[in-house]
């Protein structure tokens, strides 16, 4: 077989596995690092073909190859992340390559399918299970376990990005813009003003707010951090605030919070801006995945905060 169709024909299928994984888990990678990390698949392919660097095809060397194909498709960002995509590519190639054997048998004459069926003296009838069938049955629990669980993570995403919109807050000359939930769940108050908290991840300030700061935000040490500040200089002294909540399963705790100018939060072609809100820190990733680093109060998603001006 010439070297040249060998490496077009698995260039196509890394790219069309690839494209797939990149749908299920619900990114849009770059079309030029797709179709390197096709590439790079389709080279060590066409290698098959040189006796002499047949070490290279070894279980490990395999693994290490397709983590190298979907770092340069889709990148790293982070461990969590990657080994999502991990799951996704092999639940995406385990069900294509049971549906590729299964066609295999579909298409077999009647003899070789059930040359495991014999019969007894007795006039019993048995059925010899052939390696080939227990192979086909492996790959297709395999591949059918891991893209449903691969699918229903798509679709957890698809539900949450019905509610994800674009928030930017601004404050003196700074702004942020960030991806946000818009949480029904999210009652929290300044208990004074009863002004709506809106929480965003504190690293998105991490330009204009003191690393101390970020520290003790982290800690969940924001009660020091505010009866310190005659100690240390920062921005925005005045603008800070401190909220009490309830955390899961502990008694009552103080988010830093920040007051804004204001707020511009962004829906479809729908804005609202409003100047009553306050901006929580925290010191996580509220998305494993970074699909929003904000979670939106409900309250500010009404129609009194709704502007006049919908041409953003």
């Amino acid at each position: 077989m010439y070297i040249d169709l060998v490496f077009l024909l698995n260039f196509v299928i890394d790219g069309g596995l690839l494209y797939v994984t990149a749908w299920v888990r619900g990114i849009r990678p770059r079309k030029w690092r797709l179709a390197a990390a096709a590439a790079i698949g389709a080279c060590y392919a066409a290698m098959m073909l040189f006796p002499p660097v047949s070490f290279l095809f070894t279980f490990a060397i395999k693994i290490a190859l397709s983590l190298l194909m979907l770092w340069t498709a889709f990148g790293f960002g982070g461990l969590q992340t990657f080994a999502r995509h991990v799951a996704a590519f092999y639940g995406v190639n385990f069900a294509a390559a049971g549906a590729v054997l299964g066609g295999y048998y579909l298409l077999q004459s009647s003899s070789e399918l059930w040359s495991g069926l014999w019969f007894t003296r007795s006039g019993g009838m048995g059925l010899e299970l052939n390696l080939g069938l227990l192979l086909l049955a492996v790959l297709l629990a395999a591949g059918l376990l891991i893209y449903r669980s691969v699918l229903s993570a798509r679709r957890r995403r698809e539900q949450i990005g019905q509610h994800v919109v674009w928030v930017t807050v601004y404050i003196d000359d700074k702004e942020c813009k960030c991806k946000g939930l818009v949480d029904t769940g999210n009652h929290l108050y300044d208990p004074l003003t009863r002004i709506p908290v809106m929480v965003m991840e504190a690293t998105l300030w991490r330009e204009e707010l003191p690393a101390s700061w970020l520290e003790r935000i982290r800690e969940s040490e924001v009660d020091r951090l505010v009866s310190g500040l005659g100690e240390e200089s920062g921005v925005w002294q005045d603008r800070l605030r401190l909220v009490p909540y309830r955390g899961i399963n502990r008694g009552t705790q103080f988010m830093l919070a920040l007051k804004p100018d204001r707020v511009r939060i962004e829906q479809e072609g729908r804005i609202i801006e409003t100047h009553r809100v306050l901006i929580g820190l925290d010191g996580g990733k509220l998305s494993a995945d970074d699909v929003y680093q904000a979670i939106i109060h409900p309250s500010l998603m009404s129609e009194s905060n709704e502007s006049s001006s919908h041409d953003g």
